[in-house]
Order: C-alpha cells, then sequence, then structure tokens
C-alpha cells in the first residue's frame, strides 16, 4: 500500500471509488466532493490522504479538517477537528489500511493544535455522524477511543403534485423571500442570535452569488426574527439537505437550517416558518423534501416528516 497526497488530479478515481463502495446510499458526484473535499479551506492537507494499491488504484481515502478561516469572524473553535469521511476498498479491508489512515489524521491534526475530534459534522460536511447503514463502523472507532454522544436524523417527506401546500397566516408578522438588499440585515441577526455555523453558511451562501431565494425570513414590525433556508437545484452550491437527490426521481429540496429569535420564541413562529419553507419549494413544484441533521424528529413529525437516513455521533478527545 502507498499513502498519497490529497491531490485534487484524482478527484474523478476517487468519484468512482466512493461510488463503487457506498454509491447505492450516497451517490457521489464529481462537483460536489471538489466543493466539499478540496475547495474548502478547512481541509487539513497534512492529515487528508489517499491510500493506492500496488497497481496505483484508490483503494482508500480520508479527509481531515480543523478551521482555518480565521479571517471570518466566526464563533468557530480552533481545537475542534473533523474526520470529514474515511472509506476503504472492501476487498482491502482488515489490512490496518484504515487504521492508518485514521492515525495520520488525527496525527496531523494534534499537531495542528486541535484537542476534540468528531466524525462529520464539519464545514461543508457529507454526515452528521457514521451513517446507519454501516453499524460495525460503530465498534471499529469505538476501539479506537471514540465515544458515541447520540444520533441524528435525516428527514423525508413526500408531497402529492395535485395537493398545494397553503403558506401559513399568523397574526403580526409576515413570510417572504430575502431580498437582496437585506443580507446584511440577514448577516446581523445570525450574528446575534446563531453565530457560528449557521453564520458561516450564510456567509459563504452570499459569497457564492447567492441573491436572497434561498431564505425566507419572518418578520415583525419590519424587522427579522427569524429564518427558514430553503434549498434547491438551483442553488449556488449543493447544499447539505439535496446531496443525495440522486437517489430520487424529481427534484428534491431541502428545508433548514432555520431559527427564531430567543425573545420571540414559543409564540409558534418556529413550525409556522418550517411551513412557510415547504410553501415555498412546493410552488417551485418540488415534491419531495428533506430536512437534514436533526433530533427533533416528533416537531417535524407533525408535518408529515419521517426518518430517512440515521447517523450515530462520535468524538475523541485528543488531549490525555
Amino acid at each position: 500500500m502507498i499513502i498519497a497526497d490529497w491531490q485534487v488530479n484524482r478527484l474523478e478515481e476517487l468519484v468512482s471509488f466512493w461510488n463503487k463502495e457506498i454509491g447505492n446510499q450516497y451517490p457521489m458526484r464529481e462537483e460536489l466532493l471538489k466543493q466539499n473535499s478540496f475547495d474548502d479551506k478547512n481541509v487539513c492537507l497534512s492529515g487528508s490522504a489517499i491510500a493506492l494499491n500496488n497497481d496505483n488504484q484508490v483503494i482508500g481515502l480520508v479527509v481531515a479538517k480543523k478551521w482555518n478561516e480565521n479571517g471570518l469572524k466566526v464563533d468557530m473553535s480552533q481545537e475542534i477537528g473533523w474526520i470529514q469521511c474515511l472509506l476503504i476498498d472492501s476487498n482491502y479491508r482488515n489490512k490496518g489500511i484504515g487504521t492508518a489512515l485514521l492515525e495520520k489524521a488525527e496525527t496531523a491534526l494534534a499537531e495542528e493544535g486541535v484537542k476534540k475530534v468528531l466524525i462529520g459534522r464539519d464545514p461543508w460536511h457529507y454526515f452528521p455522524g457514521i451513517p446507519g447503514e454501516y453499524k460495525t463502523i460503530n465498534q471499529w472507532v469505538e476501539k479506537r477511543g471514540y465515544i458515541n454522544t447520540g444520533s441524528d436524523h435525516d428527514l423525508i417527506a413526500h408531497y402529492s403534485q395535485q395537493l398545494p401546500f397553503e403558506a401559513p397566516s399568523v397574526e403580526d408578522v409576515e413570510f417572504m423571500l430575502l431580498k437582496e438588499s437585506e443580507k446584511e440585515e440577514l448577516l446581523s441577526f445570525l450574528h446575534r442570535c446563531f453565530p457560528g455555523r449557521w453564520e458561516y453558511e450564510a456567509i459563504h451562501y452570499f459569497k457564492k452569488g447567492g441573491k436572497g431565494r434561498e431564505f425566507v425570513v419572518l418578520k415583525k414590525n419590519n424587522r427579522i426574527i427569524g429564518f427558514c433556508r430553503v434549498n434547491d437545484s438551483e442553488s449556488p452550491f449543493i447544499a447539505q439537505n439535496v446531496y443525495w437527490s440522486p437517489l430520487l426521481n424529481g427534484q428534491l429540496g431541502g428545508i433548514g437550517p432555520l431559527g427564531v429569535d430567543s425573545a420571540e420564541r414559543k409564540k409558534g413562529y418556529g413550525i409556522a416558518i418550517v411551513e412557510a419553507g415547504i410553501s415555498t419549494l412546493r410552488s417551485r413544484g418540488i415534491n419531495d423534501i428533506v430536512i437534514d441533521w436533526t433530533g427533533l424528529v416528533d416537531f417535524y413529525g407533525k408535518l408529515g416528516y419521517t426518518k430517512w437516513k440515521s447517523y450515530s455521533k462520535y468524538s475523541k478527545s485528543l488531549v490525555e
């Protein structure tokens, strides 16, 4: 086995390898792999690698990340690192390749000052944990010091093309798509109410040319007090809740993240803004909608959402 550098010139091979191994459940596209695992500034190159056999064929990969976008004033810890993905060819397992790649990633992250490693959950992530289809991996990482911290889910609803989904009507507030001129107001709202990942994702949304059609905002007295992200195939980049759209026929839409100012909660605005997001996507002719990375199964179940994919969350301390 040869451990090679993480190089974009092997993009096509890496996508083929991924799809051979797990493409039936998580179909990869070149655009998505490049977006999430090469273009992301948070990729830790010294901890990311490609495993090759003696015929120079890809038989494994690992992508490690740590927060590197220090120019952004966003609440993200430099002491947290991530294993975005670790995948070994099914014909080469139980030969120590996975262990070697994981140790390389952990060593590099520790040298960069990382004190805690999460599996998935990275900026530009694929998974919020280990996918439920691969339960044997849970035991494998537990033997290597990772601790299970719970589970999250992707939820899905299928709507009838013949039945419209009405936009909510709530007294004293209104729902609308964000105007391009309201960019700074939204970013200010997120910085104040939801600093961190959601703010970070919105910053990159606008950097990549977003104009506002992916944000339903909740307004009260003409002031933003809540938001709901809505994604589809026309969004400026492939968003997390539509990653696996090749699994479905027709367009897939995505809901989330979403949130309401803490001073305005317990008034029914949360469920209403989800309904506003669904209505927006349904008005675009989208019948299948995913809400990704959530533990609020009962909350979204009120709107007909059921579990589609499940993930086990794992973390490991690198500090003894």
